[in-house]
């Protein structure tokens, strides 16, 4: 299946993610069984968590590799002073990542100009083995992802200790949370949505984040 048509079916997914109850874990325990993407097969007809969760999180500063072959860390260097935008994903993946892609796609088409200075989304890959920062681009370049949206990879080791700081560290990487989280790089606060959020609501944590800051700058003068 080609990459735009994952896209399309997630665009369509994201359209009836409302409609699906929330399916029971004794259920999800008997199909895992058999199919080893059963945990995010049930993710997919979960009911969509609208409202974003207030997060602790301490994040390091981790060397990762951008998917342009550039080693960054991943405080200073690539959140910095910045609103981000974090989720988390592996290129093969057919489930729930191409529809937390599309969702940041639509983010990335609503922040227009502010991507990239203001604001900055950031994929990072739970499967650093297999997607090397080629594999990244490639899956980037399908996506149309502009400059202001970083992948990443790196070191197995390192990477693992950055899904933990974000709470989406999983033994296996097929089995990761699906979730999005916002956090301002200047204030260290943090936010996460679980399941698949609209960009709207997405894009409206990032305002609240950017007021915030307006707010508390108005303050200082």
């Amino acid at each position: 299946m080609s990459m735009r048509s994952r896209i399309v079916g997630a665009c369509m997914v994201l359209a009836g993610l409302l409609a699906f109850p929330v399916i029971a874990e004794d259920t999800v325990a008997e199909e895992a069984e058999s199919d080893p993407h059963a945990n995010h097969r049930q993710m997919m007809k979960a009911q969509a968590e609208q409202r974003a969760q207030a997060a602790i999180l301490e994040i390091g500063d981790a060397q990762l590799i951008t998917q342009d072959g550039e080693t960054k860390s991943l405080r200073s260097d690539i959140v910095g002073d910045r609103i981000a935008v974090v989720d988390f994903i592996y290129t093969t993946c057919t489930t729930v990542c191409p529809v937390l892609s599309a969702v940041l796609m639509q983010v990335q088409d609503q922040l227009g100009n502010r991507l990239g200075t203001e604001v900055i989304l950031v994929s990072i890959s739970v499967d650093p083995q297999r997607d090397t920062p080629a594999r990244l681009k490639d899956y980037a370049k399908k996506l149309r992802a502009g400059d202001g949206w970083m992948w990443l990879t790196g070191d197995k080791l390192a990477v693992d200790e950055v899904l933990k700081d974000f709470g989406a560290y999983t033994p296996n990487f097929e089995d990761h949370p699906a979730m999005v989280l916002v956090g301002d790089g200047t204030t260290g606060e943090w936010s996460r949505f679980l399941g698949f959020p609209g960009a709207n609501h997405i894009v409206d944590k990032i305002n609240e984040l950017a007021a915030a800051r307006s707010a508390q700058s108005a303050v200082r003068e």
